[in-house]
């Protein structure tokens, strides 16, 4: 018998725990059938104007080929994107970082990235985003995002990467 009250106070205990909710997991309406709501508690989404926004939305990089600083196809797409994104918070200002592989003398690699960094602002600008709102900087290969000395890292190295840095929503 003393087991019972025991017994009864964990069963009150997973009731009240299972029945908890979490305030931090706002439900988004899923679909509808008939009069019957389901939700579900997955987030909606960035923050429009944010920066992952901008980086979902538009992408924040573009590749170049070895020894290149012309923009392929697929880099003029996302930076129209970008364009696009940034005719829309015209407040937010850009850093366009240019950036190397590791191969090549670490003065090449600087005027390379330079010259990577000046390719995607002039494609901005010629997409209509005011000059002003853009600086540009080259690390040549002083910031690789990937590590491993591979042909498959070098060209995520070899990248144009803008970032927001002032404007964006909280």
């Amino acid at each position: 018998m003393k087991l019972a009250p025991l017994a009864a106070l964990a069963a009150f205990s997973l009731l009240v725990t299972a029945c908890a909710s979490r305030p931090d997991e706002t439900p988004v309406v899923e679909e509808t059938r008939d009069d019957e709501v389901v939700t579900d508690n997955r987030p909606a989404g960035p923050v429009p104007g944010s920066l992952d926004d901008f980086e979902q939305n538009a992408g924040d990089r573009v590749f170049f080929g070895l020894d290149r600083y012309d923009l392929d196809g697929a880099s003029r797409e996302t930076l129209r994107r970008q364009a696009a994104w940034l005719g829309q918070y015209p407040n937010a200002r850009i850093l366009i970082a240019g950036n190397a592989d590791e191969r090549g003398t670490r003065e090449y690699n600087l005027a390379l990235g330079a010259r990577r960094a000046n390719s995607v602002r002039d494609f901005l600008v010629s997409q209509g985003v005011d000059a002003s709102r853009i600086s540009t900087v080259s690390y040549g290969k002083e910031r690789p995002s990937c590590m491993q000395s591979t042909e498959a890292c070098w060209a995520q190295n070899r990248n144009g990467i803008t970032v927001i840095t002032s404007g964006a929503v909280s």
